[in-house]
């Protein structure tokens, strides 16, 4: 089946959709899945907006609404996780996954689904080492360090994913895996974006969370974003035994989602010709979830997850076999994921802005059902008890609290001793929020929609690529000469002429590099949210 991919969508659904439409009218490819690797921005209304961890300027309400009220349905079945720039209220709704409106499905803090017998499994968020213990204790109304560790990767979803054994076949992360870049063309990279040196040559780029992920599981496909530039490689595994079969993982990042970006992949990938066409839940990970269900935690004391050191009584969580029987039979071979989409918020109307509306702490029915199908602890409604009981660690509070080392206590010291999300601090391509606050206020937002106008999408086609069968790319330096060869390889078709294909693939990320040398904080991804591409 043919599989699209897409890095930073920044809320412009209708530009990815129209996209994949055009690709349809013009070359006779449909996808039959679309993935989004984070930065989805489900925005539904002003309130949403106010929880959006981007400077006032940046917020604006876009086209998700649309979808989200049933004026516009998705053209094809959307799966994403979430980045560092999202509706945190919103997606918190859902930390098991489930549907933000009808055909466009986000996998929660971590998950695992299937569709057409293809295994796809993710993780949302950044990693930032000082939150990486913690539980999530967040709700809305956020404060200035809330709206910000709300979307921080949390080590008991790392832990839950490790205890996967059965092969996964795509994956997805916002951030880089750490020590990707070793296995791609380097080069080409820092020549696109000079300002990763230094983070690349120490080894800090990117989280080493995703890096351990990436080691063991292992999957086919490792899709990323983030970070606003493509950037492909091939990383061959080691064996654990000499019985063990080789495995190798195709790593592709993908840009921000633009006019003349290539912000989307066209992959092929081997599927169940027998299995239906809806998205269903994943018997492993749901006997996974039931497992590790005692481990949920929803307070921001540091803790690390059991480990085989002569401290836990328990530190293996894998599931048998029969574990996954029970499943099975508990959904009667059924698994189906239901269509059961609620509305949980007023949907922003262009005709009455409400720019004061405050946001408030949800809890969604779709989790709450969920839950009680599989006997799990709703964390927003764990959440809600701490706070009627007055306890100070899950408390939602407007005044900010004292925050914690990031190292955790002397005992147990965090498991990484960095604090790199895989953001460069001087990334000209990333939106930056002032660490101390600086003059942003949470309180202000823009409510003003993007241009109804769609953009002309007969001059921006290099936004579509089709990857071909083999993404043969070797380590290190090896590719200096031709970041195109990785393209061009394996004779698949391409989707643009050859003079757009040309020219994309020699710029791939812009014109950045002849940029580089001037790096202002305070002007950023200003053409996330513009009209017009700084780029041209």
């Amino acid at each position: 089946m043919k599989v699209a991919v897409a890095g930073c969508c920044h809320g412009a659904l209708d530009k990815m959709y129209e996209t994949l439409e055009l690709l349809q009218r013009r070359h006779n490819v449909r996808p039959d899945l679309l993935l989004c690797c984070g930065d989805f921005q489900a925005v539904r209304n002003e309130a949403d907006l106010r929880c959006m961890a981007v400077p006032a300027k940046y917020r604006h309400m876009q086209t998700f609404y649309r979808y989200y009220s049933g004026e516009k349905k998705a053209p094809v079945l959307t799966v994403f996780i979430g980045g560092n720039h999202e509706a945190s209220n919103h997606l918190q709704e859902l930390p098991y996954g489930g549907w933000v409106a009808p055909n466009i499905y986000y996998l929660g803090y971590a998950g695992v689904v299937r569709f057409r017998g293809v295994r796809i499994g993710g993780i949302s968020g950044i990693f930032k080492s000082h939150d990486y213990r913690k539980g999530h204790f967040e709700c809305p109304p956020y404060n200035q360090q809330t709206i910000r560790s709300a979307y921080h990767v949390r080590n008991i979803e790392v832990f839950k994913l490790k205890q996967l054994k059965r092969p996964i076949d795509i994956f997805m992360s916002h951030d880089w895996p750490r020590s990707i870049y070793h296995y791609g063309n380097k080069k080409q990279l820092l020549k696109m974006k000079s300002f990763f040196r230094q983070e690349v040559e120490s080894n800090t780029l990117g989280s080493p969370a995703a890096s351990e992920l990436l080691q063991h599981l292992k999957p086919a496909y490792w899709f990323s974003a983030h970070l606003h530039v493509k950037f492909a490689a091939f990383m061959q595994h080691e064996t654990s035994s000499k019985d063990e079969l080789p495995k190798a993982t195709k790593f592709l990042a993908l840009d921000k989602c633009l006019p003349h970006r290539d912000f989307l992949q066209i992959i092929d990938v081997e599927h169940d010709p027998n299995a239906g066409d809806s998205l269903e839940y994943d018997a492993e990970w749901i006997a996974v979830l039931k497992a590790t269900n005692s481990l949920v935690n929803v307070t921001q004391s540091s803790w690390n997850m059991p480990e085989k050191n002569g401290l836990h009584a328990k530190w293996d969580y894998s599931v048998t076999e029969e574990a996954i029987k029970e499943v099975l039979e508990e959904l009667n071979n059924d698994l189906k994921i239901p269509c059961n989409f609620t509305l949980t918020a007023a949907c922003y109307d262009p005709s009455k802005p409400q720019k004061n509306m405050e946001p408030v702490h949800t809890i969604n029915p779709q989790t709450t059902e969920f839950c009680a199908q599989f006997g799990l602890t709703d964390i927003n409604d764990r959440i809600q008890q701490a706070k009627e009981e007055g306890s100070g660690r899950g408390e939602c509070e407007e005044e900010e609290e004292e925050e914690m080392d990031s190292t955790g206590s002397a005992e147990e010291p965090s498991e990484y001793n960095t604090d790199n999300s895989g953001l460069s601090s001087f990334n000209p391509d990333e939106i930056m929020l002032d660490d101390e606050g600086g003059d942003e206020d949470l309180s202000t937002c823009s409510v003003d929609p993007s241009p109804d106008h769609p953009p002309e999408f007969s001059t921006s086609f290099s936004d579509i690529r089709i990857m071909p069968d083999s993404m043969a790319v070797s380590s290190d330096d090896a590719m200096d000469s031709n970041n195109e060869e990785l393209e061009k390889s394996g004779g698949s078709k391409q989707v643009e002429e050859k003079s757009s294909t040309e020219r994309s693939l020699k710029r791939i990320g812009g014109d950045e590099d002849g940029n580089s040398g001037v790096k202002k904080i305070k002007r950023r991804n200003q053409a996330i949210y513009a009209a017009e591409d700084e780029d041209k």
